[in-house]
């Protein structure tokens, strides 16, 4: 019997695969982060400002840029002109959904949402809402409203 090997590969096939899996463990590791933060997620307010710690889309907000005379709560488990529509660029997940998204009446809003029952409703001076699930709403807005500029 006679063996005839193979001409090596070129090192292409090698850093295909090398770029594969690092796209593969960047995503794993986005999604394993996007799972902690789901449970560790909070709303601080502080002096001047409110705080939204998440995930890839916390932010400062100036208490000053926040439209306060027209924060309530909305009910987004009926049928809801405030409700999430279309996500533009966030996390949508059973039971937990964050970032950027478009209502049903067509306003753009950032969302931190765990649960649609007492939801608070934040319109921001700067053409964006806030949908926010705080634990106490109606703590959050009673604060929110001494904090006021």
């Amino acid at each position: 019997m006679d063996v005839f090997a193979i001409v090596p590969a070129s090192g292409k096939p090698l850093w295909v695969l090398t770029i594969v899996c690092l796209i593969v463990a960047a995503m794993l590791i986005a999604l394993v982060y996007t799972a902690y933060v789901s449970q560790h997620a909070r709303v601080e307010i502080k002096r001047d400002r409110i705080k939204l710690v998440g995930d890839f889309w916390g932010r400062d907000i100036p208490l000053e840029r926040l439209d306060l005379a027209q924060v309530r709560l909305v009910d987004l488990t009926e049928p809801s002109a405030y409700a999430p529509k279309r996500r533009t660029l966030g996390t949508g997940l059973p039971g937990y959904a964050s970032g950027w998204f478009r209502l049903h009446n067509g306003e753009k809003a950032l969302i931190y949402l765990t649960t649609r029952r007492h939801v608070v409703y934040l319109p921001t001076l700067d053409g964006y809402t806030l949908l926010l699930s705080v634990e106490a709403p109606y703590g959050f807005i009673d604060t929110l409203k001494q904090y006021a500029p």
